[in-house]
């Protein structure tokens, strides 16, 4: 079991959280753990988080079939591609191909040939 404190940047309010792992004590030492739980958040808020808020998975409401899927899988490619171009965020990079259509012509066309 673990535990671990922390303080989030934006209200600067802290926490803590609980764990559990099958790790045995050699293998879950604090720096190991404090890996982990830094990777499993590095997920969550970079994919999962875009996926959510900038592309708004979680307001859609197409739930049957396959197309749950295939809907995950072209918002994952759209991601990686705004990832991809020079703005500082997949938001900002979705504004300019808001403003400049052919931004979005040329990414799927060419996508080494974009940059901001």
């Amino acid at each position: 079991m673990l535990r671990l404190g922390r303080r989030r940047k934006v209200k600067g309010r802290g926490e803590v959280v609980y764990g559990i792992t099958r790790l045995s004590e050699l293998a879950a030492d604090a720096r190991a753990l404090l890996g982990y739980t830094r990777g499993h958040w590095g997920v969550e808020n970079g994919l999962h988080h875009t996926r959510d808020v900038t592309r708004g998975e979680d307001r859609c409401r197409v739930r049957r079939g396959p197309a749950p899927r295939v809907r995950a899988s072209l918002r994952n490619v759209a991601v990686y591609l705004l990832r991809h171009m020079d703005y500082p965020s997949a938001a900002a990079a979705t504004r300019a191909m808001v403003a400049q259509s052919e931004l979005a012509r040329d990414l799927l066309n060419d996508p080494d040939s974009i940059s901001a």
